[in-house]
């Protein structure tokens, strides 16, 4: 008599997508309230809907209506992209690599979309007259999404034998990706003028503070679009769980799969690192979180990794900047002391199936 296995009580998808996109919407409220100038919540959610034409701002400070259109919304907004963006790229990862530790930053696609925007902010100009001026700032999101996508392709070659993707070497040369892109980000430190350092310094570190509409102008609409693409193929995504060999078997075609989730992977967390800087474990931490209340179906992974992402940038954003008030805790290093733990626990439970 074989033992009865426990059956995981699985949350509906669309109820679940619908709170998540509810629980966004609460902690973006709650994000654009809260600083060091407070902004009740209700007339928070006034001055947004105002912008919608449902909502009157009578009786609200013109002073509070400027700092949140002016300096928290745009910080808010691009925590949101930069979080959807990671969140998606990470689920689409994990579903083309067929393993639960594809990530953009421990397969090293963050560390060359970094690499690629650190050269362009301390020799861009140099190696490149005149592009910034044609590109203007989207001279930044191109070359991070060139980094991260010729980082992955180099990746998905070195741990891919005869069709089949292997764990440790995928782990291995996400490593060695990373150290290169970090000895040539060291070097482009060394080399850069006291501005420049100070710039790379902060950016490293990972934040959200300098969202302006401008900027968002520019890399929302290359994340929506790349987010887009990614749920589109959920499932193809799905099929090929079963191996590349079914997956072609039941129409899919896998190259173009492949191809496409490579590029599209690349421009989200690209555009992502480019203007946050380096943002760790987020696109781990989130589709697992899905994938744990909802099961492994990619039409829900996907989205719900966007959402999660989003929600966890976003909260991770605020508690960064409230909890050493009136100083900020960088964000990159607070999402790193999230998923550190999360990433050792997910290792743990990967040994038996690695015979480690």
């Amino acid at each position: 008599m074989t033992p009865s296995r426990t059956v995981r009580h699985r949350l509906p998808a669309v109820p679940t997508l619908v709170l998540l996109a509810l629980a966004l919407a609460v902690i973006v409220i709650a994000a654009c309230s809260v600083g060091a100038f407070p902004i009740a919540a209700g007339d928070t959610a006034r001055i947004l809907l105002s912008g919608l034409g449902l909502a009157s701002v009578d009786g609200i400070p013109s002073e509070q209506q400027a700092v949140l259109w002016s300096i928290r919304l745009p910080r808010v907004v691009l925590g949101v992209i930069v979080g959807g963006g990671l969140g998606a790229a990470g689920a689409a990862m994990q579903a083309l690599f067929r393993n639960p530790l594809a990530d953009p930053s421990l397969t090293g696609v963050s560390g060359g979309a970094a690499l690629a925007a650190t050269s362009v902010i301390v020799t861009g100009v140099l190696l490149a007259p005149g592009a910034a001026g044609v590109l203007g700032v989207a001279t930044l999101p191109l070359a991070a999404f060139a980094g991260g996508l010729a980082v992955s392709v180099v990746v998905y070659r070195l741990a891919t034998r005869s069709g089949h993707t292997s764990i440790a070497a995928l782990l291995l040369a996400g490593v060695a990706m990373n150290a290169l892109a970090e000895a040539g980000i060291g070097m482009f430190t060394f080399i850069a003028n006291d501005d420049q350092l100070r710039n790379l310094t902060f950016w490293r570190l990972g934040s959200v503070a300098g969202g302006t509409w401008p900027m968002i102008a520019c890399v929302g609409p290359a994340v929506l679009i790349a987010v887009i693409v990614l749920v589109a193929q959920a499932l193809a995504y799905d099929a090929l769980a079963l191996g590349e060999a079914e997956a072609a078997y039941l129409g899919v075609r896998v190259e173009r799969l492949k191809a496409l989730t490579l590029v599209f992977c690349a421009l989200a967390a690209g555009s992502a690192v480019a203007v946050s800087g380096m943002v760790l474990f987020v696109g781990l931490v989130a589709p697992h979180l899905v994938r744990l209340a909802c099961g492994p179906a990619h039409r829900v992974v996907v989205p719900g990794g966007m959402l999660v992402g989003a929600i966890l940038v976003v909260g991770a954003d605020m508690v960064a900047r409230t909890i050493v008030a009136p100083a900020e805790l960088p964000l990159g290093v607070f999402t790193a002391l999230i998923g550190t733990p999360f990433f050792v626990a997910l290792l743990l439970r990967q040994r038996t199936a690695w015979n480690l």
